[in-house]
């Protein structure tokens, strides 16, 4: 069920705010009932924990897991430079 709730000019625009660096700090739109919702059923320390809390769930590598991802990792004795690089991404 879905209740219009009114509010402020000035709630609206922060709301906006809001959801705007929710979008440029983890990509992804929410809704303003999302986000009201979010606010209202938690209680977050900060506005960092809040936009936090829009991010997908990652799983960081353990640290076996690290070290047998580098163990892949050689080196060939060869100095690489930056236009080495741009060579072969570029063919500059």
């Amino acid at each position: 069920m879905s209740t219009s709730v009114k509010v402020t000019d000035t709630t609206k625009s922060r709301l906006e705010e809001l959801q705007a660096e929710i979008r440029l700090e983890t990509g992804r739109n929410v809704t303003q009932q999302e986000l009201l919702e979010r606010i209202v059923t938690s209680s977050y320390e900060s506005k960092d924990e809040l936009i936090d809390s829009f991010r997908d769930e990652f799983e960081p590598l353990s640290e076996e897991e690290i070290d047998r991802w580098l163990s892949g990792t050689i080196d060939s004795g060869v100095e690489t430079k930056e236009e080495d690089i741009d060579d072969v991404l570029y063919g500059e």
